[in-house]
């Protein structure tokens, strides 16, 4: 069977940027360019979108489009020994997807609650008591909450749904439709905030630079660490998606406009986010310092304590806010179990319907057990930290050490990118992703891990200790189910590459 191509290079490069832009675009970036400089933080934050994003990506994009296969096929095309890379990504893209519906679920009802304001006066008790019904630890997921299974069922519908219907049909006609609505939708969502009384002020706060802080390499790892963890690279979906490009697309253009589109997206979403704490601030007199401006506090309590306030068009304001997040996540979230779909589909010749119906059902049941659950708030966080901070962030210089140097293939996959590419990279692009990235990626690794090992236990974390060792066990089963399906497939070959006329790349599959 011949491999399905994307439509056109517009719905690759919207599909792409529907997978970068998700929720921590929105409620992640603003909190860490404040913490780290303000406006100064730009800085940092570009270098570090030309110097290791773009290049990982780029990258990326090469070796999916060059091997024609999805992360564990293209690693093992490219060598029998790197499949394991692809089968980690993998497995860090299901545990992913078994929370982030969750997520979107959370978001379409409150883009509901925001119509008359249900969660009353007091969001933060709405959210832990009424809404989530959120427990100390781990021993009530027995306790199913029917209102969120029911939002999941039917964000996993949709998803497995699209997936099903294919690459051109499914996944590329909805991100035609989505992203340019997700976008028209913030759009209007920004301009509102910034007619509210205090919005200027939250602007100065959010763009006011602080140069010293630019001095800190502290700093400098946050501006890595937003971009890595913000352009959906590390864990095969980028590989996944250019794979179902055509051989004479050009990858260097395609890498710099997804990468461009979804820094721009942070920075409204910064300016929309930090115009509405200003308005808040103005109202309570309490300084934005001062405000939960970062992750499920920014989008499920802060932005309902602003609805609360408004003086006109509150419905409308929470409506566009918690939408806009329900089509970040979810665009995002296709593009994550479409990574282990595609697995399936290639590794062991399954159709798509069988591999979407199998792996997709088998994810959402897990999903459907575990979240929407007393338990499942405290999973998620601890899930979520350990699988972007130790899964992720080890996945991704893993790859890149094995490719560049290990495989010594960036010279291949150079020429290949400039070879139908209109901007050519050369050593400095090398440099770039062989260099620059791993080093700034152990940084950030070796303070993860030191801030994690030197916190003290907090009782009010869910039990410090259970939390360590939940979280360990997701992080390196991650790595065991990668390590095991390499090992039980290392003697099952992959099949010619389809419409291939490379002989070097066949004789590199056939090693």
């Amino acid at each position: 069977m011949v491999r399905e191509n994307w439509g056109s290079r517009a719905g690759f490069i919207l599909a792409a940027i529907g997978s970068a832009v998700g929720l921590g675009n929105i409620w992640r970036f603003p909190g860490v360019a404040y913490e780290n400089g303000g406006g100064a933080f730009l800085v940092p934050y570009l270098v570090a979108l030309t110097t290791a994003g773009i290049p990982l990506l780029i990258m990326e994009f090469t070796i999916g489009r060059r091997y024609k296969g999805s992360a564990p096929v293209a690693f093992r095309r490219m060598n029998k020994n790197a499949e394991v890379i692809g089968w980690w990504q993998v497995a860090i893209s299901i545990v992913i997807a078994v929370y982030y519906a969750a997520i979107i679920a959370w978001a379409g009802w409150y883009g509901y609650f925001s119509i008359t304001q249900q969660w009353g006066e007091d969001p933060n008790a709405f959210l832990m008591g009424d809404f989530l019904q959120a427990s100390d630890g781990f021993g009530d997921f027995g306790t199913w909450l029917p209102g969120i299974g029911i939002a999941m069922i039917a964000v996993w519908a949709f998803t497995l749904l699209v997936i099903g219907a294919g690459v051109k049909k499914g996944i590329e006609t909805t991100s035609k439709v989505f992203i340019p609505l997700l976008l028209v939708m913030f759009a209007v969502l920004v301009v509102q905030a910034l007619t509210l009384d205090g919005a200027a002020d939250g602007l100065n706060s959010f763009f006011s630079p602080d140069w010293e802080a630019v001095r800190e390499p502290g700093v400098w790892l946050a501006a890595y660490g937003q971009i890595f963890f913000s352009l959906s690279v590390g864990f095969g979906i980028m590989v996944t998606y250019a794979s179902y490009l055509k051989r004479k697309s050009d990858i260097t253009t395609s890498a710099f406009t997804v990468g461009f589109a979804n820094s721009s997206f942070e920075i409204l979403a910064g300016i929309g986010v930090f115009a509405a704490l200003g308005f808040i601030a103005f109202e309570s007199g309490v300084p934005i310092a001062d405000q939960a401006y970062e992750g499920v506090g920014l989008a499920f309590i802060a932005f309902p304590t602003i609805i609360n306030t408004l003086p006109y068009l509150a419905g409308l304001f929470g409506v566009l806010f918690f939408a806009s997040l329900v089509v970040a996540g979810w665009t995002s979230m296709v593009s994550i179990v479409q990574v282990p779909v595609a697995a399936m589909e290639d590794r062991f010749g399954w159709s798509r319907i069988k591999a979407t119906v199998v792996v997709g059902g088998a994810m959402a049941v897990v999903s459907l057990i575990l979240l929407p659950t007393a338990s499942g708030l405290m999973f998620l966080d601890v899930t979520d930290y350990f699988i972007n901070q130790y899964g992720i962030a080890v996945a991704a210089p893993v790859s890149i050490a094995v490719v560049v140097w290990a495989l010594w293939k960036w010279k291949a996959l150079r020429d290949d990118a400039n070879a139908t590419s209109t901007f050519k990279v050369g050593p400095i692009w090398f440099v770039c992703l062989g260099v620059v990235t791993p080093i700034m990626l152990a940084g950030i690794l070796y303070f993860n891990i030191r801030d994690l090992l030197t916190a003290e236990a907090d009782s009010a974390l869910y039990g410090y200790n259970q939390h360590q060792a939940f979280g360990w066990a997701i992080a390196i089963g991650a790595l065991a189910f990668g390590v095991i399906m390499a090992l039980l497939l290392r003697r099952k070959e992959v099949p010619a590459i389809e419409s291939e006329e490379d002989e070097e790349i066949r004789e590199e599959a056939a090693r």
